[in-house]
């Protein structure tokens, strides 16, 4: 169980992965930003109160391995891993542009603390369950971690990966569903309607859970509740908005943007707003 002290830690940690991503998009002037903002708050529970890890050590043979299926999503993540020590910040002014070391799409052979290359959408879950049982039968206690786009459930790999999963009752995976309705060029239920995403999943002989993905305290419960679910895999459906937390952007339909250095500005003026009052009510 969380404390209020553990919320309000986590709070600030959203608050400053989501910072750090519009600094890194604003200073190349686009990228994938709604997408990448509706998994902060995952990122920050993972990252800062659930995972094993060592930012000294990326490759520890003992840590959590976190998989982000959707890899355009890549910008926040690596926020997160540079606020965690696992790089200098200032490689994320780096985004994207030539000699990189954070790709738009996240690449384990450039980026210390990526566990996969991901983008081409479909193959984390295929991997994540390949690791998963991997730990398994080495009798290794390693947890692993990935996170799907709701549109990316579309593809015919998710659902290969689902019926096995299901059936192989991996429990030391659990997958999360970004479900923000959105996908590259419209809402999910106008291109291909995804009906009860939970339900479905739970059909495919999955512990289904469904939270709101931005309520700190909410992901964190549903993470123990499913690592507490023995011999059966875990999905955990987060209800996302796309954008979230970024005023120009939040829930409007868009993927890949173009962005005005006056939107970033105000953007992070109104999240350090934010910051300082929960830092004031420390005092």
């Amino acid at each position: 169980m969380l404390s209020k002290e553990d919320i309000k830690e986590l709070k600030k940690f959203a608050i400053q992965i989501r910072i750090e991503t519009l600094k890194e998009i604003g200073h190349l002037g686009f990228g994938h930003l709604p997408g990448a903002m509706s998994i902060v708050e995952l990122l920050a529970v993972l990252y800062g109160k659930i995972m094993k890890i060592n930012p000294q050590n990326p490759k520890w043979e003992e840590r959590d391995w976190f998989i982000l299926s959707k890899g355009h999503a890549g910008p926040s993540l690596y926020a997160t891993l540079a606020l965690k020590g696992y790089f200098p910040k200032d490689w994320l002014l780096t985004l994207n542009k030539g000699g990189t070391l954070l790709p738009s799409h996240t690449d384990k052979n450039l980026t210390p603390g990526i566990d996969m290359t991901t983008g081409s959408l479909g193959q984390g879950m295929s991997t994540a369950l390949g690791v998963a049982l991997g730990h398994r039968l080495s009798k290794k206690d390693n947890y692993v971690y990935v996170m799907l786009g709701d549109g990316e459930t579309q593809e015919g790999q998710v659902w290969e990966g689902a019926l096995y999963g299901g059936n192989a009752k991996i429990d030391n995976l659990t997958v999360f569903v970004d479900y923000n309705k959105q996908q590259l060029d419209g809402y999910t239920y106008e291109i291909n309607d995804l009906g009860d995403l939970r339900k479905k999943w739970e059909d495919f002989g999955w512990y289904s859970l469904e939270v709101d993905g931005h309520d700190i305290e909410a992901i964190y419960n549903a993470i123990i509740k499913a690592k507490n679910i023995k011999n059966k895999s875990s999905v955990i459906i987060l209800n996302t908005i796309k954008g979230k937390g970024v005023s120009f952007l939040e829930g409007k339909v868009a993927h890949h943007v173009k962005v005005k250095q006056s939107e970033i500005e105000e953007a992070i003026e109104k999240l350090e707003k934010e910051l300082k009052i929960l830092e004031e009510g420390e005092s």
